[in-house]
């Protein structure tokens, strides 16, 4: 297939949607995409339709009757007949579906999946049939692709019992552009400082860049507080509402009020199941579901700590949806009157720095140790970054570390890399290395393997100290990271 001139990037995704189109074998086959919503999924399968001459039919929130309706008129448009489809079932429509390829194998794509799940539950079932070995001689080698936002809806189609288990050749997940990425559909890679000061607050959602601002950048740092009031604090732009709108589309979170709670309570630094439960003065046995479905639907994702194994942070997984819990929700009424924004903003800024813009660079650190960063950086090849605490028996307090890298030792255990601080808005001196290297040894003292030689990591958005610069050149044992080497660099 001829990739599209104007799609960014999705060439790992592209790839493997052209190998499962173009299989020659002579059976229907299955595959499923998903994907929190605008991150190009629609784009992507249209493209492929385009490219193929596929049938794409996009569902919506409708009742059996009208979705059958819908689907019989798209699927006579696609055959270039002159009257529509009346299908009385899906097991009808199913049917013919499944007839459309008697040329070859043909693209089949059906966006919006759950839409039609939700109206007709037996829908999964007839897929089923009409994939199995026994339709073999009355279908033809039909490419299904089912689509959805719904991330537990669509993770739970082909698991357990689930009539599509161990039906599906391919099963995409079309992820959010990582901050690099990011930096480079915008156009920041040149100013660090500034791509991650938008990517804290939009992530890495393509719709937006394009659909949401109208491409819409801000004109460097001296830009960024009014792009934020003209875009995103603006009750007339799409972005004002998009993350009530985000957790309204899930069709498992019912106690919205909860699930806003248990949101802004992490939003607001409280990333232990201890302290929401604090921040919302309920028990901490009470939030057990409410965790569970946010993090299946890819709302918060939970961290173990890197020393606990029974403890772990919760972070909320979509930058949007914690700018709004942290910034937006505690101001609302005034927002929703055009012409507070700047005001509202100029207050908040202070939270931005400290609550949204601080943990958003150290998740950046940690998917640059991950990802980009040289292994002879970090101490070696990693196999997991992390964040953790280290209990200080002596002062009597615990230290928190926003990186510890772990690797394999010789006898193939798991060992200590490199451990790390990052600090957005601070200049970082000699001082926070002593500090790094106290919690070293508090873990060497523990008998943690590579702690007492592990590498010490200094990341900053504000710079270093001359003396820790001089430091750092004279010295394997630092390694100091800046803007632009999260960026640019390994």
């Amino acid at each position: 297939m001829d990739r599209p001139a104007e799609m960014f990037d999705r060439n790992f995704e592209w790839s493997e949607l052209s190998r499962f189109v173009s299989y020659e074998g002579r059976e229907a086959t299955l595959g499923v995409v998903s994907g929190r919503r605008r991150q190009g999924k629609t784009f992507l399968l249209d493209a492929v339709c385009r490219a193929t001459g596929g049938f794409f039919f996009a569902a919506s929130e409708a009742t059996e009757a009208e979705s059958l309706r819908q689907f019989g008129q798209a699927l006579a448009r696609f055959r270039g007949e002159p009257a529509p489809h009346h299908f009385q079932t899906w097991d009808e429509a199913v049917d013919v579906l499944m007839t459309v390829a008697m040329g070859g194998p043909l693209p089949v794509v059906i966006d919006e999946f759950p839409f039609l799940v939700r109206a007709s539950p037996e829908l999964p079932s007839l897929l089923q049939r009409a994939l199995g070995p026994q339709a073999r001689d009355v279908t033809t080698p039909v490419r299904l692709l089912l689509c959805g936002s719904a991330l537990s809806f669509m993770g739970n189609l082909l698991s357990g019992t689930a009539p599509l288990r161990g039906r599906a050749s391919l099963e995409l997940v079309v992820p959010t552009l990582d901050y690099r990425l990011a930096a480079e559909f915008w156009g920041l890679t040149e100013d660090p400082r500034l791509a991650l000061l938008v990517n804290s607050v939009v992530g890495g959602t393509p719709a937006y860049h394009r659909e949401f601002t109208l491409g819409d950048v801000p004109n460097g740092a001296a830009d960024f507080n009014d792009w934020v009031v003209r875009n995103v604090l603006n009750p007339s732009r799409p972005l004002f509402r998009e993350a009530r709108f985000l957790l309204a589309e899930e069709p498992d979170l019912r106690d919205t009020a909860l699930y806003h709670g248990v949101l802004s309570a992490i939003a607001t630094g409280n990333h232990t199941r201890s302290g929401i439960a604090s921040y919302l003065a309920r028990k901490s046995t009470d939030l057990g579901h409410a965790l569970t479905v946010l993090d299946d639907t890819g709302m918060i994702h939970r961290s173990p700590d890197a020393f606990h194994g029974k403890r772990s942070a919760y972070r909320i997984a979509e930058p949007i949806v914690a700018f709004y819990h942290a910034i937006m929700r505690p101001e609302w009424t005034d927002l929703e009157r055009p012409g507070n924004a700047a005001r509202v903003w100029q207050r908040s800024e202070q939270t931005f720095r400290s609550k949204i813009v601080g943990p958003h660079f150290e998740s950046v650190c940690r998917d640059w140790v991950r990802w980009y960063a040289d292994p002879d950086s970090v101490g070696g090849h990693r196999t997991s970054v992390a964040s953790g605490s280290v209990a200080d028996p002596t002062l009597k307090r615990s230290h928190e570390l926003d990186v510890v890298v772990f690797g394999r030792d010789d006898a193939d255990r798991q060992t200590v890399l490199a451990i790390g601080e990052a600090k957005w808005g601070e200049t970082m001196t000699s001082s926070h290395v002593e500090r790094l290297r106290h919690i070293r040894r508090l873990l060497a003292d523990r008998g943690v393997s590579g702690a007492a030689n592990c590498r010490l990591l200094c990341f900053s958005g504000a710079g270093f100290a001359n003396e820790l610069l001089v430091a750092a050149d004279n010295t394997d044992e630092i390694e100091l990271v800046d803007g632009h080497r999260l960026y640019n660099g390994a």
